[in-house]
Order: C-alpha cells, then sequence, then structure tokens
C-alpha cells in the first residue's frame, strides 16, 4: 500500500446503525449490569469460574439487537475497518461486552479458523454452536517448557496411530479453558519433528471431556482470577480421530499465523475503548477533586497528562485503523507489519492512559473502588499474548532491513 494519501471508505449505512445500537447496548445495558456481574464473581469466589448470569441475558438481548457475530465479515457483512469502532465500545467493558457480543478471544479467532480451513463436519459440529453462543472453545498452543513466542518450538506431540492422533504434552496460559462451558480445544503440536521447520507443527480439535486431558489449574493475571481462567493442561494419551485434524498436517504453524493476526486487532480494537475510559474517569476525578485550594482540573500537570493522553490514543486509533483498512484491502498476510506495529503501539499508549488515571485517583486507582487496576493488568499481559513486543518489533526491523530505501543518497 503506497498511495500518498490512504482514504478509508465511509463506513456503510448498516456500520453505521449498528455502532449507534451499540453505544446504548453499551450505555442502557453493559455498564449498568456491571456491578451485578461483580457481586456475582464475588458471591462464588475467584475460584469458580461458571459465568454469571447476567452476561446470559444481555447476549439475548444482543442479538435480538443484531450485535451478534460483528467480528466475523462473512457473517456480519461488516469490514474489519467497520468493526473496529464496534469492537473499540466493547472495549469499555472487557469482561462483559466482548462476549454479550459474542465476539469475545479466544473464541473469535477459533471460529475464523473453523470457517477458513474447517471441514463441513466439524464446522457443524464445532463452528455452529460457536457462533450461536451455546459453547465455549479454547486454543493451545503455549507450553511452559519452551519459549512459545517462536511456535516452532512447540514440544507436544501428535502422533499419528492407524486411524486416531495421539497426543502427549503440556500447555499453559490456555485462555477460556476454565469455563465449564468450554467443550472443545485447538491444539497445536508436532506430527513429523523430522519435516521443515515450518512444516513439523499440525493443529487438532480436541474435545475437552476426551480422556487424558487434565485442566490442571487457573492462573491469574497480577492477582486477579478471570471468569474464563487461563489455565495449565496436560495431555497423556490423548485419542481423537485423524478426522479431528485441522487443515492439513503440516499446516499448523501457516495456520496459527492466520488465526492470530484477526485475533491481535481485535484485541487491539478492544484496548482502545479501555483507554477511552480510563480517560473519561481521569477527566471526571479532575473535575470533584480539590487540592491544595483549587481543583485538579485547573493544574497544569494535570491539564498536560489529559492532553497528552488524547494525543496517545488518537494516534493509536490511526495505526489500528489503517492495520484494519489493510486487512480489508490487501489481506491479513499483507497487513501483518501494520498489524505488528498496532500490537505494540496502542498497549502501549492505553498503559499510559490508564496509569495516568490511576495516578490521579490515588487509592481508589490501585483497589477494586474502580475498573482501573483490573484495566491495567490485562492490558500490560497484553504486551505479551499473541505475540510479546519484542518479537513483532523484531518482524517490524526485518521488514525494515529488507527494504530499498526510497531515494539513494
Amino acid at each position: 500500500m503506497t498511495t500518498m494519501y490512504p482514504q478509508f471508505p465511509a463506513p456503510s449505512a448498516k456500520a453505521e446503525r449498528l455502532y449507534a445500537e451499540m453505544i446504548d447496548f453499551m450505555q442502557g445495558e453493559v455498564l449498568p449490569a456491571e456491578a451485578t456481574y461483580e457481586a456475582y464473581r464475588e458471591a462464588v469466589g475467584p475460584e469458580d469460574h461458571t459465568l454469571p448470569p447476567v452476561v446470559e441475558e444481555l447476549k439475548e438481548k444482543a442479538r435480538a439487537r443484531g450485535l451478534w457475530n460483528l467480528f466475523l465479515p462473512a457473517v456480519s457483512g461488516l469490514t474489519q475497518l467497520e468493526y473496529a469502532a464496534i469492537a473499540e465500545l466493547s472495549g469499555w467493558s472487557p469482561d462483559l461486552a466482548p462476549e454479550a457480543i459474542n465476539c469475545q478471544a479466544p473464541d473469535t479467532g477459533n471460529m475464523e479458523l473453523l470457517h477458513l480451513v474447517g471441514t463441513e463436519e466439524q464446522k457443524q459440529r464445532w463452528l455452529q454452536p460457536l457462533l450461536e453462543g451455546r459453547i465455549r472453545s479454547a486454543f493451545a498452543m503455549t507450553e511452559p517448557a519452551v519459549a512459545s513466542s517462536d511456535a516452532t518450538n512447540i514440544e507436544t506431540r501428535i502422533e499419528r496411530d492407524g486411524d486416531t492422533y495421539v497426543i502427549n504434552g503440556r500447555k499453559w496460559w490456555i485462555t477460556g479453558a476454565a469455563d465449564p462451558r468450554c467443550e472443545v480445544l485447538i491444539v497445536m503440536g508436532k506430527t513429523d519433528p523430522t519435516a521443515p521447520t515450518h512444516r513439523q507443527q499440525s493443529m487438532v480439535i480436541v474435545p475437552t471431556a476426551t480422556p487424558g486431558v487434565v485442566i490442571e489449574r487457573s492462573y491469574p493475571v497480577f492477582g486477579r482470577q478471570d471468569q474464563h481462567g487461563h489455565c495449565a493442561i496436560s495431555f497423556t494419551d490423548v485419542r481423537v480421530p485423524i478426522a479431528n485434524i485441522l487443515g492439513e498436517e503440516g499446516g499448523g504453524f501457516a495456520a496459527a499465523q492466520m488465526r492470530l493476526g484477526p485475533g491481535r486487532i481485535h484485541h487491539v480494537m478492544r484496548a482502545l475503548g479501555a483507554g477511552e475510559r480510563a480517560l473519561s474517569l481521569m477527566v471526571e476525578r479532575v473535575q470533584q477533586r480539590v487540592a491544595f485550594g483549587k481543583p485538579l482540573a485547573e493544574q497544569g500537570a494535570i491539564q498536560e497528562r489529559i492532553a497528552e493522553s488524547r494525543i496517545e490514543l488518537e494516534q493509536a486509533r490511526a495505526l489500528c485503523h489503517r492495520a484494519a483498512y489493510a486487512v480489508d484491502s490487501a489481506g491479513n498476510k499483507a497487513a501483518r507489519q501494520l498489524i505488528s506495529a498496532a500490537k505494540v503501539a496502542v498497549p502501549r499508549a492505553v498503559l499510559n492512559v490508564i496509569d495516568r488515571a490511576i495516578q490521579v485517583h490515588g487509592g481508589a486507582g490501585i483497589s477494586d473502588a474502580t475498573p482501573l487496576a483490573a484495566l491495567y493488568g490485562w492490558h500490560r499481559a497484553m504486551r505479551i499474548f499473541d505475540g510479546p513486543d519484542e518479537v513483532h518489533l523484531a518482524t517490524l526491523a526485518r521488514h525494515e532491513l529488507g527494504k530499498e530505501p526510497l531515494f539513494k543518497v
């Protein structure tokens, strides 16, 4: 994409309508439901990963409004750029809103994979109930014993034995697996360690109820247990039919890149909403508090923090939207550099804004009196999951080093 002035197309009438509907849904239904959600989680305790019933109520309301599966262009009819604005709104309430509209990770990535490379039987068995929001899923790639930011390191073995695959290995930080509704895992492992490096891996579909699958525990993020969990899972002589291969044998690495590209940009879209909520909370706080004889909002240092936050969010949004438009106009592969750039830049910007908001809230900012501490923890983790910053920076650097200069001087 080398045009002088990249021109984003205007949103369709459908996108405009759904955006307005999402604003109304967030204001009237989602944000008021947060207290009910948190009360349920507190009552059952952090180790209970059942879904608060209020989210199921929100799902019904969202579906009735047409706010459902908007992430998948083949289903929603929206472009990624059009979806970006709606996904950002959902990021204001990351525990409730993405699932309410059936656009939550890791299910979205798994649904995209099944949609793109799944067989008709796999789509009927797994994709359809996921699209209907009846079950949840997880993506099992990361492992504790190797640096999984390099997916070629994966050690879990997937060995052919007659008409079955036998899986042995251990995974961790498998998001969503603690949720009782999680019925299926997409597991990445090595089918042929002797093949070329990027053809050794394959993906198989593994129902969570399969003998030998043990969900060991869920890890907290900065001391907070998410409702869906981030789990360690062991696989001991787990057998699944060879029909459960996802895509082709040896195609796991390529499929992982196919899955992670859209997943990364969707995380980035939602993160912008969290940044906007933090800025909104900061603005509200400084207008209410008086220190050293005048409102915080009248102090120059505070005004600078607000202004810097607005600048950083606008810069981050522009990069996110450019990456989304590149996906629409040129495809995931062509957009990968912009996606990597956004995956680094947006969480950085959002964390800066959340940190400033925490600072002006004082003790309230680091407690559960505000959502800021939870937002900070999740978006700090975002600099690690779906590829740590260092991997994306290395990818960008290699791309720049391989380019021909525009001018020779």
